[in-house]
């Protein structure tokens, strides 16, 4: 598996879609690309949207690791 460095974490638990991609994308609007967002949701939902719409908005999903109650997905910003 990749390693990498988190720039920043957006915690979105307690949200339901399309809230988690729609703080992502606030997000990632004052990240540099090729940094990494680390985005912690308990929305289910979220693990198939996220890397949808990371995709086509030329993001690129790295990983998605379930944890307990919490979901992290890691995207790194395109350019």
């Amino acid at each position: 598996m990749e390693t990498f460095t988190v720039d920043k974490t957006l915690d979105a638990r307690g949200l339901s879609c399309p809230m988690p991609s729609v703080k992502t994308a606030l997000a990632l609007e004052s990240m540099k690309a090729d940094e990494i967002i680390e985005v912690l949701t308990d929305d289910p939902v979220s693990k198939r949207d996220l890397p949808v719409w990371a995709e086509s908005t030329g993001n690129k999903l790295l990983a998605i690791k379930d944890e307990e109650r919490t979901i992290k997905i890691y995207l790194r910003k395109g350019a």
